[in-house]
């Protein structure tokens, strides 16, 4: 997943908001522009002021910088963002960089927008998680706070994003916790090295942690009653079996013969028959779809 990381600004500083342009157009138009305009202006609210569920449009398209203000909207109004959590860096002293703050966010913030949107299939088209962190000039005055967003690059989407584990029946909220646990395992122990021969430790490592991950889906999906929920579990049993394999590579040719049946048996789209019994959403991920189909 790529993972985009917007900015707060220096406290204090307030966007300067232009907003009135008038040109040759008729009366009409120039007063429907006057009151657009207006209206986003009176909506301008600090980026230090965003608090869970609110949702916003950014003051720029850009996805990277620093970002001083926000058009906080209705969430039932077209909007381009939802503040899915929030949390405060628990670090005294200096400012630890932006590289650490975006690591200690790439670390929390999946887990608190999974909090307030457990099944990620269900989120519009092109929206992503991304999050505003504290600058060196805010952090300098106090500032700790993380605020984890999902947004969309382009376009908007309608509504709040909001399926709260609360909302979920435990079946559902079973499911989901395995399933986005094996995923992470999988994406957030990748190594950087393109080959397993470069780097055949890092990629066992990788193996080890999703066979982990599935075995602890498996003992959840145990407990679901259901036919294609059985399915699944009969198919996932196998594909554990091969990243155990995977991970006990004794060499990189070892390591590829148990990869492929490993990632096969992970595609997203063996799990829609299961997910359609549970009453989750069942389109893949655009995203999910290209990997697995290449």
């Amino acid at each position: 997943m790529t993972i985009r990381a917007p900015f707060r600004s220096p406290r204090g500083i307030s966007a300067a908001v232009a907003l009135l342009a008038i040109g040759a157009a008729g009366c009409s138009d120039v007063v429907d522009s006057a009151k657009n305009g207006a209206k986003k202006a009176a909506r301008q609210r600090s980026v230090f002021s965003l608090s869970t569920g609110d949702c916003y449009n950014p003051n720029s398209r850009k996805t990277e910088g620093e970002a001083f203000a926000i058009e906080l909207v209705p969430c039932d109004e077209p909007h381009r963002g939802q503040v899915v959590g929030e949390f405060d860096i628990e670090e005294k002293g200096d400012f630890p960089g932006d590289e650490a703050v975006t690591a200690i966010a790439d670390e929390r913030c999946p887990a608190e927008a999974g909090e307030f949107a457990p099944d990620t299939w269900a989120l519009p088209e092109g929206v992503g998680l991304s999050y505003y962190t504290p600058t060196a000039e805010s952090w300098a005055t106090g500032d700790r706070a993380v605020s984890c967003t999902y947004t969309k690059e382009s376009g908007e989407f309608t509504g709040s994003l909001k399926v709260g584990a609360k909302s979920l029946k435990p079946g559902q909220k079973t499911y989901l916790n395995g399933a986005n646990a094996v995923y992470e395992a999988l994406w957030a122990n990748q190594p950087e090295a393109e080959t397993v021969e470069e780097d055949l430790e890092g990629y066992k490592a990788q193996a080890d942690a999703v066979a982990t991950a599935l075995d602890a889906h498996l003992d959840g999906l145990r407990g679901i009653e259901g036919t294609e929920t059985g399915k699944l579990r009969t198919r996932l049993e196998k594909t554990a079996g091969h990243w155990k394999d995977a991970a006990k590579a004794g060499d990189a040719d070892a390591f590829y013969v148990a990869y492929d049946p490993a990632f096969t048996g992970l595609d997203p789209g063996d799990t829609v028959a299961a997910r359609k019994e549970l009453g989750l959403a069942t389109t893949v991920p655009a995203d999910d779809a290209e990997v697995w189909a290449s």
